[in-house]
């Protein structure tokens, strides 16, 4: 979920990645190097398309790219409307909303607050984001999303990110000591009085993860979903999970996992915060716990940890790490902890992470160190149990998402930490990938996930990247201040290993994706404020500064880009890479030598590059936006874009003005962009509703369906009972053919798309 207003936990002064830019524009030999652009994609994933490659020129004649039928579809226009909008020829179906059961016995959702709290742990989640689907064949055992065979089932697992317009699923809104408060944001603070249980325990549950059997035509066309299968299950901070990672470090491990639950440290309870996913090819889940942090907090007059460490740590991640004052009213927490019935599983006393007993076995302080991690789940066993896979390493995790498998070689895993001035990283595993493990569950992530090498990227002055690993035995890291001595203590306190190890500051990376044709990789960073991005403080990866032209008053870059990169000999385990950029966001009346530099128009025009998705079956790079910058003239959309190569592009000049500080100031850039855009490369394909973020995309092997999240739509409700600021889904307008659902309160949904002619997503 994006944040304009999110902290910057990075004090370190490792380079950021204008520093390294400014030091290749300053050597006109490396300038070519740098190139970027939104170029076409090879010929094995769009056979349609003819190539073509761009040249570098030394002026703002960028190389014309040549035009595609391949993306015929007519592209949808902005709209402010409290519905969702797709082309002519495409039909949209809600597959399943917040609150609907997915259980027998479990009354149909009220809409109106009045639900069993514990009955959420049979509801579909809130917040719905990152969005997978699965196969499961006759044996039982997951197929991944490779194919479709007459009698498989299929589930879908779809990330439950927040509960922050919690106001929605209580009779009256939220309460904190018997009296409405605020509305809890997720960068903001609540009311420190004590709350309600009831609503609690709803706000806890609605978080995870929620897997539904999707039911399935003879086709393989989704239809709907089973509220009744035995494959649904809802993954919240309450289900227990196993510690893993490498059989070395696995002690160490636990020991920093030690709880009052587990004072052994080898289970943790739950996952939070899950935005991105991925998938592995042996058929599992991969659910990320983003922006964790904020959960915990110190009440006022309790005692702070001792631990020089555990206290560095929490800052370098932003959980708290002084009690609150006594003359304090409000806490930088969800009030979860201030619940003041007595519980013998400890469910609200966990996010309160003081020292409050005589050791970490006898309170919660670790509580934290168990949140931040890839967490594996099986979908096609609701019994088992999920994993936290450590030696990913610990942070906000955004996607983790797999390169393309080959027998007999390792797998690589590419990472975004989602706060801006943070880090991209890759996991490389140890063993080499082998076909037969498909459908092998839990135990397959046992042997590819626990034991393998982890790496955070440097962008260096050359337009070449090093993947720099993160090891104890790496000298930069064992000479830290922070005084690291095993292994355990640099995944479960990644960041600051990275920091030690000189990893290059990037700003925000969200989503990454893989393009199956190439091996590419991709990454949205969403975009930066005047804080960040002033004239003198730009680059040729960080080009725009300037004043935003509608009005909203975010300047900086407030409309963000994607970069890219290719590994060395497209090698999964290479430690080098190149890169270059892909796309900028941009409103297309902008100043086009200035800020809209690829050339969008009203057909294509985005800002905030948050998800990104690359299509196995038409190989469409699908982009899909989490905005506070444009939204005064369009909600957040998906548009569909053809990729390029890293190297395609030319050379641009970019004149930056802007007011700093009160003074005016003016400066000429130099960068690297692609060709001139066309609605035949670049498209809008869906506006969501009033206030949410399209997010979460998936399609069947076939590509005639896609599943698409619809987040938070009207966020922005002062209270329970506000429907100014949209009822999605639950309006006839909501572009589902009819209202869905009881009541008028807006709620997360999860749609379904697919092609009246039956023809594939996006052709």
């Amino acid at each position: 979920m994006s944040n304009s207003f999110d902290p910057i936990d990075n004090q370190s002064n490792n380079e950021h990645f204008q520093e390294v830019l400014d030091k290749a524009l300053s050597n006109p030999s490396r300038r070519n190097i740098l190139r970027g652009g939104l170029g076409l994609a090879s010929m094995f994933a769009l056979p349609m398309l003819p190539g073509c490659g761009g040249t570098t020129t030394a002026s703002n004649t960028l190389p014309a790219l040549a035009s595609s039928s391949l993306m015929k579809f007519t592209p949808v226009a902005k709209t402010l409307a409290d519905s969702i909008s797709v082309p002519a020829g495409y039909t949209v179906k809600i597959l399943h909303a917040t609150g609907d059961t997915m259980k027998t016995g479990v009354a149909a959702y009220s809409n109106a607050g009045t639900d069993d709290a514990e009955s959420w742990a049979n509801r579909v989640g809130d917040q719905h984001d990152g969005t997978e689907i699965f196969y499961i064949g006759s044996n039982g055992k997951s197929k991944g999303s490779y194919s479709y065979a007459t009698g498989d089932k299929a589930v879908l697992a779809v990330n439950n990110e927040s509960s922050a317009e919690a106001h929605f699923f209580h009779p009256t809104g939220q309460t904190s000591g018997g009296v409405s408060s605020k509305k809890f944001s997720q960068f903001g603070e609540w009311d420190v009085k004590a709350r309600p249980a009831s609503e609690a325990i709803k706000e806890i549950l609605m978080h995870g993860v929620t897997l539904v059997e999707v039911n399935l035509d003879a086709s393989g066309k989704p239809t709907g979903y089973n509220a009744t299968s035995p494959l649904n299950r809802r993954i919240t901070p309450e289900t227990v999970m196993t510690v893993t990672g490498p059989a070395a470090e696995l002690a160490n491990l636990k020991a920093m996992m030690v709880t009052k639950f587990d004072i052994t440290g080898a289970t943790t309870r739950g996952t939070l915060n899950n935005c991105g996913t991925g998938t592995t090819p042996w058929g599992t889940l991969i659910t990320c716990e983003e922006n964790w942090a904020t959960y915990f907090t110190m009440p006022a007059g309790s005692k702070v940890p001792t631990d020089a460490k555990l206290i560095a740590s929490r800052a370098r991640y932003g959980v708290q790490t002084t009690a609150t004052s006594s003359t304090a009213t409000t806490s930088r927490t969800q009030g979860w902890h201030t619940v003041t019935d007595a519980d013998p599983t400890a469910r609200f006393a966990r996010w309160n992470v003081s020292a409050s007993g005589a050791t970490a076995a006898d309170d919660f302080r670790n509580e934290p160190q168990t949140f931040g991690y890839n967490v594996e789940i099986d979908p096609a066993d609701a019994t088992s149990v999920p994993a936290k896979r450590t030696s990913m390493g610990r942070f906000a995790h955004e996607a983790s998402v797999c390169s393309i498998p080959v027998v007999g070689k390792p797998l690589a895993f590419y990472m975004g930490c989602d706060s801006r001035n943070e880090y991209i990283y890759k996991f490389v595993s140890t063993k080499n990938w082998d076909a037969a493990d498909i459908g092998g569950g839990i135990a397959a992530g046992d042997k590819y996930l626990n034991e393998g090498k982890l790496y955070a990227a440097k962008f260096d002055v050359t337009g070449k990247g090093e993947w720099l690993e993160l090891s104890i035995s790496n000298p930069m890291i064992k000479a830290a201040a922070f005084g690291f001595t095993s292994q355990a203590e640099v995944l479960v306190h990644t960041r600051v290993a990275a920091d030690a190890a000189g990893a290059t500051k990037m700003d925000r990376p969200e989503w990454g994706a893989v393009n199956h044709a190439n091996g590419e990789i991709y990454f949205a960073l969403t975009n930066n404020n005047a804080s960040n991005r002033t004239p003198g403080k730009t680059d040729a990866a960080n080009p725009r500064a300037y004043k935003d032209n509608d009005g909203i008053a975010r300047d900086g870059n407030p409309h963000g880009h994607i970069i890219r990169f290719k590994e060395t000999s497209n090698m999964a385990e290479a430690t080098t890479f190149t890169w270059d950029i892909f796309l900028f966001g941009a409103e297309e009346d902008a100043p086009k030598v200035d800020v809209n530099i690829s050339g969008l128009t009203a057909a294509n025009s985005f800002s905030s590059p948050d998800g990104l998705w690359f299509s196995k079956s038409t190989g469409i790079c699908w982009i899909q936006t989490d905005d506070g910058a444009f939204t005064d003239e369009t909600n957040c959309m998906l548009v569909a874009a053809v990729p390029g190569t890293v190297g395609d592009g030319g050379a641009f000049t970019v004149t930056n003005t802007m007011t700093v500080s009160g003074v005016s100031r003016t400066e000429t850039q130099n960068t690297f962009v692609g060709g001139i855009l066309g609605e035949s490369r670049l498209r809008r394909f869906l506006v969501g509703p009033k206030g949410s973020e399209v997010t979460g995309i998936a399609e069947t092997p076939d590509g005639k369906a896609i599943f698409v999240g619809i987040q938070h739509p009207g966020e922005d409700a002062k209270a329970y009972n506000d429907v100014s600021q949209g009822v999605w889904p639950t309006n006839a307008n909501n572009g589902a053919g009819g209202a869905y659902g009881a009541g008028t309160r807006a709620r997360s949904a999860t749609i379904i798309i697919t092609k009246d002619d039956g023809g594939k997503i996006g052709l």
